[in-house]
């Protein structure tokens, strides 16, 4: 259990450092662009276009709500739910997880909110950077956390599937 732990730690502390330097770079080199409320950026520096349909570019998209935008004119009371969350998943981690499987999964997590809270600290609002048109549709912008929070939610799901088998 002690390897799980220290390869979870590992992974989250890189996956942390990622998304902070590339939060930086975006925010020192790539002027901020104005987005709607649906969150369809325009600018940029474009990576690919029309790759069977798919474009891909680099922005500099900022967010003062959770997930694509949703309670933005909550600042302060999402702040502290997100610093509440942080400290709930540190304890089911540290005091409760009895499953190896839950360990890098839930450090993705923490990873992912604590930087979208240093983020808030540090810049007033989170930096997104990752802009993809797939097909015409403008999928909201996202960062690295936003990409650990996901990859760790899908993974506890999996993992939950496979440990109520066993």
């Amino acid at each position: 259990m002690r390897k799980a732990y220290a390869i979870g730690i590992i992974v989250g502390c890189c996956v942390l450092f990622f998304d902070i330097l590339t939060k930086w770079a975006v925010y020192t080199a790539i002027p901020p662009i104005s987005t709607s409320f649906w969150g369809f950026p325009y600018g940029g520096i474009p990576i690919f276009q029309n790759f069977f349909g798919v474009e891909f570019s680099i922005v500099h998209a900022t967010n003062k709500g959770a997930a694509w935008g949703a309670l933005a004119d909550y600042q302060i009371p999402l702040l502290i739910l997100r610093i509440l969350l942080l400290f709930a998943l540190a304890g089911y981690l540290t005091f409760f997880n009895r499953h190896k499987g839950y360990v890098i999964p839930i450090c993705l997590l923490i990873a992912g909110a604590l930087g979208n809270v240093i983020d808030y600290f540090h810049y007033g609002v989170v930096i997104d950077m990752f802009k993809f048109v797939l097909w015409g549709y403008h999928y909201p912008v996202f960062n690295i956390a936003d990409i650990a929070i996901t990859i760790g939610i899908v993974w506890m799901i999996l993992a939950s599937f496979y440990h109520d088998r066993s």
